[in-house]
């Protein structure tokens, strides 16, 4: 009556090979960038590195984050400096922000300070408090724009 307690296949791939819902590709889902999540209840003050996505739910105070994506849940703090490529905001940030990107404000979202963005979307109920600028300039960086050329004289026909 003795029986193995898992099933077992002889040519199993190890768990560490594949992700269950993972493709095999080499591609970059969301669920495979380096994510940072402070949960309700937990305050970090500091410098973070190397987080390509922060997801705040708790509090978090720090001088300067550069990432991909930021995500304020409801009830969730930023206090600091940030710059990303795409933020959403549904608690508060209080500080400086700058999107590269997109910027989305919920309705429970709130943002104190001083933000900078290139699309910006904010739904019914959410607060802006300070200073917003749209960045209009393109993409590239506005150091390499060549200079504008001076304007050439004709000289006076007889």
């Amino acid at each position: 009556m003795a029986r193995p307690p898992f099933n077992q296949t002889p040519n199993a791939t190890p768990a560490s090979a594949t992700r269950p819902g993972m493709p095999a590709t080499g591609a970059k889902k969301d669920n495979d960038r380096r994510t940072l999540v402070v949960g309700r209840g937990i305050s970090v003050q500091g410098t973070i590195k190397d987080a390509e996505r922060l997801v705040v739910e708790g509090m978090v105070e720090s001088s300067m984050i550069n990432a991909t994506e930021l995500q304020i849940a409801d009830g969730g703090v930023f206090k600091g400096e940030v710059e990303v490529e795409d933020a959403e905001l549904a608690g508060t940030i209080d500080g400086t922000l700058t999107v590269r990107g997109g910027l989305t404000i919920r309705s429970t979202g709130r943002l104190l300070g001083t933000a900078k963005c290139r699309r910006l979307k904010v739904e019914d109920g959410g607060q802006v408090s300070g200073q917003l600028e749209m960045i209009t300039a393109p993409a590239a960086p506005a150091a390499a724009a060549p200079a504008p050329a001076a304007p050439v004289e004709k000289p006076p026909t007889p």
